[in-house]
């Protein structure tokens, strides 16, 4: 007979992608502290890919290496996952999407809208921000939330710009990005559990924009927002 306790084990983000979520930026590991049982697997994902994505920018020296770098993933996240190489835990988490992480690919094209020459224009910002949009709303298809896929769609763009706007190193790409995301209002939107993950994201990119600091998201009033957006979702 198998041991059930030790198959549960076998499933569990914390033991199976360990490594994937101790690279995760603290906000991030924060948010899919909120992702229920069936739901961390897939949000993991999601939050490593961004991840991943963002590191193959900061470290590649010039644009085309970048770009080079961000081909592999496009190429991979369109296929079908049968056809991906073992030996990846990434890939091995994306496949819990069930065949739906092909629209991952918008994701990989906000990426590279950022290898472009400095500053970098308010419509690659969107391109950014739009990636990461159809990148929360594909979640919510992935989770069986497709009712809520608009409303993933409007936090992730949220978040997008709200985030750029601390990110990015070039101080006019801050403003331009900090304008866009004032021009579209923090909004405030309810969703279900499955996906407060991604409203821990966006609260908390918001008040660290709000505030001028990264601080701002990880501090105890922040922690505070987290466990309210987190457990009752407002």
């Amino acid at each position: 007979m198998p041991d059930n306790r030790q198959s549960a084990d076998a499933r569990s983000p914390s033991s199976q992608f360990e490594g994937l979520i101790e690279v995760l930026p603290a906000v991030s590991r924060l948010a899919l502290a909120y992702a229920p049982g069936p739901a961390r697997v897939p949000t993991l994902a999601l939050l490593s890919l961004d991840a991943r994505l963002a590191g193959l920018l900061r470290h590649s020296r010039e644009p085309m290496l970048a770009q080079l770098r961000l081909s592999w993933w496009r190429e991979s996240l369109g296929r079908d996952q049968d056809e991906w190489p073992e030996g990846e835990p990434l890939l091995a988490a994306l496949r819990s999407w069930n065949g739906r992480h092909k629209a991952l690919t918008a994701l990989v094209d906000g990426w590279e809208a950022l290898t472009g020459p400095a500053p970098l224009s308010a419509d690659a910002l969107q391109v950014m921000a739009q990636g990461r949009a159809e990148a929360f709303a594909a979640l919510a298809h992935a989770l069986g939330r497709k009712g809520e896929a608009e409303a993933a769609y409007r936090l992730g763009h949220q978040w997008g710009l709200a985030d750029l706007s601390m990110r990015l190193a070039n101080e006019q790409e801050r403003t331009t990005a900090a304008s866009l995301a004032a021009a579209r209002g923090a909004g405030s939107m309810r969703v279900s559990r499955q996906l407060r993950p991604l409203l821990v994201l966006h609260g908390l990119a918001h008040r660290r924009m709000e505030k001028g600091a990264d601080a701002a998201a990880i501090s105890p009033a922040a922690m505070l927002k987290a466990l309210r957006l987190g457990l009752l979702g407002f």
